[in-house]
């Protein structure tokens, strides 16, 4: 009998902390700003989150592939999940690492990687600049990777990509406001991209080494910002309080008048 009674305690007690964490749920509206790392999907960080918010209705605003890493803004409660539009049509910036020795059929190190035997001398810098100001910045047609989440015919071009399907992806009109050099030996190139919604950075670094006349593909990606929200004020997806509350959540009216 006292193991019954103790163990209908512990029931009770944890039934009570789960209705209290979900009645505290219901009333979270706001934006949390994750550092994601590298692994994860956007849509793990969402989960992880969502369970630290007792359930609260929960998305993000914009996908980060998992080697990527950096700001994912993960909006918590219906008045928050109502801006991911907003959010989505935000400005973005990255800081991408591209490698001008190999190509790549995902367009990032993911793979496979293949090696490319150089037919020219090593792209100089002047040269790269050049490139990046005149063929890549501004509104460009940009063809999406092959392995990514967009819809083909009603399928994932990812999945079809896997099966090894025989399609085409169409080329999107998407702007891309400003690329800078970070800093460059050949054949490793690094670049801060500050650009529009849709911009696919695995392309850009695809197409720029077809520019070239060498190889191409993103080794490393970190988001560093949407709009005004900054990974340097962004937390660690370790460090989300286990039980989140409205003041660890930034409020939605940051986004009137923007």
């Amino acid at each position: 009998m006292g193991l019954m009674r103790c163990f209908l305690a512990m029931s009770v007690g944890v039934n009570l902390r789960w209705a209290m964490m979900k009645r505290v749920a219901s009333n979270l509206t706001g934006f949390l700003v994750v550092d994601k790392p590298r692994g994860p999907s956007s849509m793990d960080v969402v989960r992880v989150v969502r369970r630290k918010a007792g359930g609260a209705k929960t998305g993000h605003a914009g996908t980060l592939d998992p080697l990527a890493t950096g700001v994912v803004i993960v909006c918590i409660g219906r008045g928050a999940t109502r801006c991911v539009p907003c959010l989505m049509d935000a400005e973005k910036r990255y800081r991408a690492w591209i490698d001008f020795s190999a190509v790549s059929e995902t367009e990032d190190a993911e793979g496979p990687v293949v090696a490319v035997e150089l037919s020219r001398d090593e792209p100089s810098l002047e040269e790269v600049r050049g490139i990046l100001g005149w063929r890549f910045t501004g509104e460009i047609l940009q063809k999406p990777p092959r392995h990514s989440a967009m819809w083909v015919d009603g399928k994932r071009a990812y999945k079809m990509a896997r099966k090894g399907e025989d399609f085409e992806m169409e080329a999107r009109r998407v702007v891309v406001y400003e690329i800078g050099i970070v800093e460059y030996s050949f054949p490793e190139l690094v670049i801060d991209v500050r650009c529009g919604k849709g911009v696919y950075v695995r392309s850009l670094a695809r197409d720029i080494g077809e520019a070239l006349g060498v190889g191409g593909y993103l080794t490393g990606l970190r988001r560093t910002a949407v709009g005004d929200f900054r990974v340097e004020d962004a937390v660690r997806l370790d460090d989300v309080t286990d039980e989140l509350r409205q003041e660890d959540l930034i409020d939605v009216s940051v986004l009137r008048g923007r």
